[in-house]
């Protein structure tokens, strides 16, 4: 009895297939004319005038989408839009973000609504700027911003907290906790009918 193996080509027919089908490539056949085709963008790139740019003294715009660092935006009267819902969190592909929600009050109001994010982590060094935190997001309260730079000295400096995302606040937002805007539910805040603070919310910033 034979102990040789059989190939696994002869198991599938494969080494009887009909070799004349099978297609010929013939490398004399390619012109110089199409080798150099292949080349064109290598050829493009290196005759390309090189532009150096005299970073960080000089720096070059960023492109409209560009997925730079988090910001935890506001509403126009001040109350955060974050409302602690983690759905950023769950979309999170590299489990870089980590947010503990918490019940709003009447007396320490920070959002519309009932809920608000009491802490908000963003881990950096996690972190791959994909955007999908961006599209979970169901009040816009986390957006990306144009600034990319990011080094620092330490790991723990990288772990950005709620104080660091928060957006500034700008003229006519009340800093929180402070009621929402008179006679307004969080339905208003998210239908964007609430444009400024009202005095009766506190003392607003003036620039």
């Amino acid at each position: 009895m034979d102990n040789e193996l059989t190939p696994r080509s002869d198991e599938f027919g494969l080494a009887k297939a009909d070799q004349s089908k099978a297609p010929i490539t013939n490398h004399e056949s390619a012109s110089f004319g199409k080798q150099l085709l292949g080349f064109w963008v290598t050829f493009r790139t290196m005759f390309k005038k090189v532009n150096t740019v005299q970073y960080p003294e000089v720096k070059e715009p960023t492109a409209p989408r560009f997925h730079g660092r988090h910001q935890l935006n506001r509403h126009p009267d001040g109350l955060e839009k974050c409302i602690g819902c983690e759905l950023c969190a769950w979309a999170c592909p590299a489990d870089a973000i980590y947010v503990e929600g918490a019940d709003n009050k009447e007396e320490e109001r920070f959002s519309p609504g009932e809920r608000y994010g009491k802490v908000y982590q963003i881990n950096y060094l996690r972190c791959i700027f994909c955007g999908l935190c961006i599209e979970a997001c169901p009040t816009r309260a986390l957006t990306m911003t144009n600034e990319y730079e990011l080094a620092d000295d330490s790991r723990g400096k990288l772990i950005f907290e709620k104080d660091d995302l928060l957006g500034p606040l700008r003229a006519g937002m009340v800093p929180p906790p402070h009621p929402m805007y008179p006679n307004t539910d969080d339905s208003n805040y998210y239908k964007g009918e609430v444009t400024t603070s009202h005095p009766s919310q506190g003392i607003a910033k003036n620039d």
